[in-house]
């Protein structure tokens, strides 16, 4: 099943995705770290330069100098399945990115995250991401 868990879990995760895409867009990386947990991965296999980094001070460290290359970005997330057990979650989301090259040409990409999230003190949080590709153009 693709949504599976207690309304009140599922809506605190799909607020977790819409809280890191506001933070991309805002390139707010206090906000955007918050996001993960201390021991965070996240995995970006079709970006082979980053590969995996774990934990959230070089998660964070990581994104702040990636995010000089899309100024004004604009990242939506949408959850295609919260899948709830206990206090850790089975995520896949899709997100929508647009923003402009070093050279001013608009991008448009695409992609696929499967993600592990935990609840710790009572809040849900990144434990691992994995990104891949779907469509660039």
């Amino acid at each position: 099943m693709p949504f599976a868990g207690a309304f009140e879990d599922r809506l605190a995760i799909r607020e977790l995705l819409e809280t890191y895409a506001d933070a991309v867009c805002r390139v707010d990386a206090e906000a955007w770290g918050a996001t993960w947990a201390e021991d965070g991965v996240w995995e970006l296999p079709d970006y082979p330069q980053v590969g995996t980094v774990k934990g959230r001070k070089q998660i964070v460290e990581m994104w702040k100098a990636a995010m000089t290359n899309f100024p004004g970005i604009v990242f939506v997330a949408t959850p295609g399945s919260i899948e709830i057990s206990g206090d850790t979650a089975k995520v896949r989301s899709y997100n929508s990115e647009v923003y402009k090259d070093a050279a001013g040409t608009t991008k448009r990409d695409r992609g696929r995250y499967e993600d592990v999230v935990v609840k710790r003190g009572g809040k849900w949080l990144f434990l691992k991401r994995s990104f891949r590709n779907v469509h660039r153009e």
